[in-house]
């Protein structure tokens, strides 16, 4: 298990003075990738192959919003591995030691030259630590799209501040995209995402909304393939 220890900070916070899900979302992915260090197989398979994790999936389950000021702890754990694919919970604790947040996420290995899947070998999955997969409504990675009903949006250019060192644009930023166009009084208490095709500076998404029986879904497409698909229950 890896962890950070965060403070809710006035640029993390929102106009009620609570923790952004956007934050909290940076929050999960810095301590998944800064993971990789406490994993000395892994990383030097990784940097002898030229290989990256990049997110495939993510579901987040939001017990608690923290306020401005608030101590966190966010942890990391890995609970299963194939060759191509790796299944982590990451959670944000308050000073309590309480989740405010609880997640799980599937990683795809990848080859950094071309983007396509890569296997590790298993003599370096043997030398990975695996914790229990930690408590939480584990629901399906795959989002259905409806196939009727939805409302296209105006389009969205990717910009430089949207693309992070892999050359596309950030995971946490699709959920800020899509939470742009929730309703001002929509509480989010749960969110999928599934990543399909990576967008890229300059690329224009589409946005297009579905209602649903527990919420929105949104889906952002380049042209005629869907980026994202993200998923707000309230």
């Amino acid at each position: 298990m890896y962890s950070l220890k965060y403070q809710v900070t006035t640029s993390c916070c929102d106009k009620e003075g609570r923790l952004k899900l956007y934050s909290a979302l940076q929050m999960m992915q810095d301590c998944s990738e800064m993971w990789i260090d406490s994993e000395k197989g892994v990383k030097q398979f990784f940097a002898e192959q030229n290989m990256a994790q990049l997110l495939a999936s993510r579901q987040v389950e939001v017990v608690r919003v923290p306020k401005y000021k608030e101590e966190l702890t966010v942890t990391t754990s890995v609970y299963g591995m194939k060759p191509m694919f790796g299944f982590r919970n990451t959670f944000i604790y308050d000073a309590e030691g309480k989740p405010c947040y609880k997640t799980w996420s599937m990683g795809a290995f990848v080859d950094k030259s071309n983007g396509k899947l890569k296997r590790i070998d298993d003599a370096t999955i043997d030398t990975m630590v695996l914790e229990p997969q930690l408590e939480m409504d584990y629901r399906d990675r795959r989002i259905i799209l409806p196939q009727e009903g939805g409302r296209v949006c105006e389009p969205i250019r990717v910009l430089k501040a949207d693309i992070d060192y892999n050359q596309h644009v950030n995971n946490a930023n699709y959920v800020r995209m899509a939470m742009e166009l929730l309703p001002d009084d929509f509480e989010v208490k749960g969110l999928r995402v599934e990543y399909r095709v990576a967008a890229r500076m300059g690329d224009v998404l589409v946005p297009t909304i579905y209602e649903t029986e527990t919420g929105l879904v949104v889906a952002l497409s380049i042209g005629d393939s869907v980026s994202a698909i993200i998923e707000f229950n309230e």
